[in-house]
């Protein structure tokens, strides 16, 4: 109990702080907007995601997880198909996606998606061609593929993307999608892997397949990127269109 009074007292200090150096004007981003960036990056990249008492400022460990049901069956049970077993599987995403929303919309009001587009900007436009205020996005889907798609769509919405930028971004996040987590929930056992003689059966790192993907990604991305100019320059595609119009090529 002591430790959730005494974060309670932190997160009330960061929050007066941050309201002091609120920015909405988009003209001037204060410290509170930086501290609120780091915080959100932290949040939702998983790197608090612990057993401690820290762990409560982790994405992951706060969304939680269905329990059991009687029997041991989760929540979606096993053997259904159809739009009843669709049904289901979306209904156990309304948690997550409310709940990613909710924290974005915490972070905006104490100026992260303005920090984050002043200081990503410039990277994401030459990488990407996205605007910085959808870094927080792009880390959230390394994480979780439903939070970044949720996010996404409401930079969207909010008219922070356009539809050209959108598409570009959705196929980056397309390709191996909440890539942090699969690879090291899945992927990298392969690394622990030997031989009979004892040597290692996959001579590599987690660094340089993390490179390979992420290289594969920012690729797949640009080809889009691409595809999307030729179309607009040929008049069949309009970036700031809110619904897709591509005529046939």
């Amino acid at each position: 109990m002591d430790v959730y009074i005494t974060l309670e007292k932190y997160v009330l200090m960061a929050g007066l702080i941050m309201e002091n150096t609120d920015s909405h004007d988009g003209e001037k981003v204060g410290i509170g907007g930086y501290i609120s960036l780091i915080l959100a990056i932290a949040f939702f990249s998983g790197l608090l995601k612990t057993t401690e008492w820290w762990g409560v400022l982790d994405f992951t460990t706060l969304n939680g997880s269905f329990g059991k049901l009687m029997g041991g069956g989760s929540f979606r049970g096993a053997g259904g198909s159809g739009a009843k077993d669709g049904f289901i599987f979306a209904l156990s995403l309304v948690p997550t996606c409310m709940f990613a929303l909710g924290m974005v919309r915490v972070f905006e009001h104490f100026g992260a998606l303005e920090a984050a587009r002043k200081l990503l900007t410039p990277i994401l436009r030459r990488l990407l061609g996205i605007p910085g205020v959808s870094g927080l996005t792009l880390i959230a889907s390394l994480q979780n593929t439903d939070t970044g798609a949720t996010m996404t769509k409401s930079l969207h919405e909010k008219g922070e993307l356009n539809n050209k930028e959108m598409h570009i971004f959705t196929a980056f996040q397309f390709a191996c999608g909440a890539t942090i987590v699969n690879f090291m929930g899945s992927g990298a056992v392969l690394l622990t892997l030997t031989n009979a003689d004892g040597s290692l059966a996959v001579p590599s790192s987690v660094g340089m397949i993390l490179g390979v993907i992420f290289v594969c990604k920012f690729i797949g991305a640009n080809i889009l990127r691409l595809y999307l100019n030729r179309l607009e320059r040929k008049g069949s595609f309009k970036s700031e269109a809110t619904n897709m119009e591509v005529s046939h090529v």
